[in-house]
């Protein structure tokens, strides 16, 4: 084999160099996954990126995705609790989703216990939900609604209205994800202005 002069061998060695740094990109490249449909999916429907969450129902090990569930029907969602002065709007709600949930109305509860009133486990939770007053609408395990820690759906929410301040807050929202109402705790599930919010929406 004839004998390679210095210049000859960096010549060699750059080559080979450049070929595995070529191979390693092209590696590289080749584990780079394609656009995520499932991700695409919500989008070209029109369901806003926030709702595009999964949730744990409330007692329950089943996850909820508020849009493959939801896509396309306006929502009004509700941060409740079990120990309220306003606990007993559950059974409003309840008639207000059966009232309207033929015509797409999806009513979701979201507990919490940011205003300390809410139960210490799921089980009483879901006994005062579920037994008490006979709720059929889509109730969540337990989250954060408020302040910097607030599930990113209350976090979108209260960016384009307000945070809760107490428990039972409603805000209706339409398919494209935008709040057309906000009503506070004292607003009841029978008032004649949520009821014609919901109307105008449908």
């Amino acid at each position: 084999m004839p004998r390679l002069t210095p210049a000859v061998m960096l010549l060699v060695l750059a080559t080979i160099g450049s070929a595995s740094m070529s191979l390693a990109v092209a590696a590289e490249v080749a584990k780079v996954p394609e656009p995520a449909k499932a991700m695409d999916a919500p989008r070209a429907t029109g369901c806003p990126a926030f709702l595009n969450q999964d949730f744990t129902l409330l007692r329950s090990r089943e996850r909820l995705n508020l849009c493959k569930g939801f896509a396309g029907k306006p929502l009004l969602i509700v941060n409740t609790a079990s120990h309220c002065g306003y606990t007993g709007q559950f059974e409003g709600l309840e008639a207000l989703y059966q009232k309207y949930r033929a015509r797409g109305l999806v009513v979701v509860g979201f507990p919490s216990d940011d205003f300390h009133q809410e139960a210490a486990d799921e089980a009483e939770m879901a006994e005062v939900c579920f037994v008490n007053y006979g709720v059929k609408f889509p109730m969540l395990a337990p989250s954060v609604v408020t302040g910097t820690k607030a599930n990113p759906v209350f976090r979108e929410l209260a960016r384009q209205t307000r945070e809760p301040r107490w428990n039972f807050n409603k805000y209706l929202v339409a398919p494209d994800g935008k709040v057309v109402a906000y009503f506070g705790s004292t607003v009841t599930p029978e008032s004649k202005d949520l009821n014609a919010a919901i109307e105008k929406l449908l």
